[in-house]
């Protein structure tokens, strides 16, 4: 058995990309996009009727406006590919603003709706900070489902499951990525690759708070850079892959066994960690990792946005 096949018993494979057609190859269970992964298939051959019969049927509408029914488009697409769900992002632009992000939400929502998609299908995927995660406490109120997304810590995480966000993807490899630049010629992969991976060690954080707690949230590892940190992560309840290296899964026979188990993190010695804004944000500034991958996160899908409207217009 492939080793893609042995995660699948243990964890919820879920496709990292805007391409149908890679997204077909591995039977992902869910699918995730984002800003930066819309804006790679916008610019695909195959895509370009897609875009064309949007910008085609709402010949008034603004280039914001464009680029939600572009990712609804998107989103629809793909629901006819998995049997699950499909994460659609609101514009990062609005990360630090509460009742724009939950406006934004229901703006979406009200597309998928209008598309005939149950709301069940659709997670709304939000920045982790602390403005987002508030809105993300009303629209979950509402029944409209959270995927809360750059986060880095367990601060953030904490946060997010205080507000009862349906599901999290902690990044693995912008972790990673940090420690490998801070730490320079001192970084080893013998040191700090396989378990000690730092991304690796976070989301593991996470999974142990979360389960030692019975938190409901689900945890989604995302942004991996190899698969050695997608198999230290096997037993997590959901990763979302790139197709890359979905493939790379597909084609090794590597023996995969559960890295992450809830009766560990019962056992575990776990603190339970309270928050309000004042201490969510202290916490947040003085992880200088997170403070700056979660800045630096909003600032690249603003800049992929913008890219879009640019494409849209021209």
């Amino acid at each position: 058995m492939d080793t893609l096949a042995q995660l699948k018993r243990y964890t919820t494979v879920v496709a990292d990309t805007g391409d149908f057609e890679r997204m077909r190859a591995f039977a992902p269970q869910d699918a995730t996009t984002n800003p930066s992964l819309i804006l790679k298939a916008v610019l695909l051959p195959e895509y370009q009727a897609l875009v064309a019969s949007v910008q085609r049927d709402h010949p008034n509408a603004s280039p914001a406006q464009l680029i939600d029914r572009i990712l609804v488009a998107f989103g629809v697409e793909i629901l006819r590919i998995v049997p699950g769900r499909v994460s659609t992002e609101v514009d990062a632009r609005l990360s630090f603003d509460t009742a724009a992000t939950i406006a934004k939400a229901k703006e979406i929502m009200a597309l998928y709706a209008a598309m005939g998609i149950p709301r069940e299908r659709v997670l709304i995927k939000l920045a982790s900070t602390w403005e987002s995660i508030m809105a993300a406490r009303e629209l979950e109120q509402e029944g409209i489902h959270c995927n809360m997304t750059l986060l880095f810590s367990v601060v953030q995480a904490v946060a997010c499951a205080d507000a009862k966000a349906r599901l999290i993807s902690p990044f693995v490899g912008r972790i990673s990525d940090w420690y490998k630049k801070s730490l320079g010629d001192q970084w080893s992969l013998e040191q700090f690759g396989g378990a000690n991976d730092p991304g690796v060690q976070s989301v593991r954080s996470i999974y142990t708070y979360y389960k030692h707690f019975e938190i409901e949230t689900e945890i989604m590892g995302a942004s991996f850079r190899n698969t050695s940190q997608i198999l230290e992560l096997a037993g997590c309840d959901l990763l979302t892959i790139s197709p890359e290296l979905l493939a790379e899964l597909q084609a090794s026979t590597e023996p995969v066994s559960p890295k992450l188990l809830v009766s560990d993190a019962k056992l575990a010695n776990v603190e339970r960690l309270n928050l309000d804004q004042a201490r969510f944000g202290k916490l947040l500034a003085e992880n200088a990792m997170a403070f700056e991958k979660l800045q630096e996160g909003i600032q690249a899908f603003c800049a992929d946005i913008e890219k879009l409207e640019a494409l849209l217009i021209r």
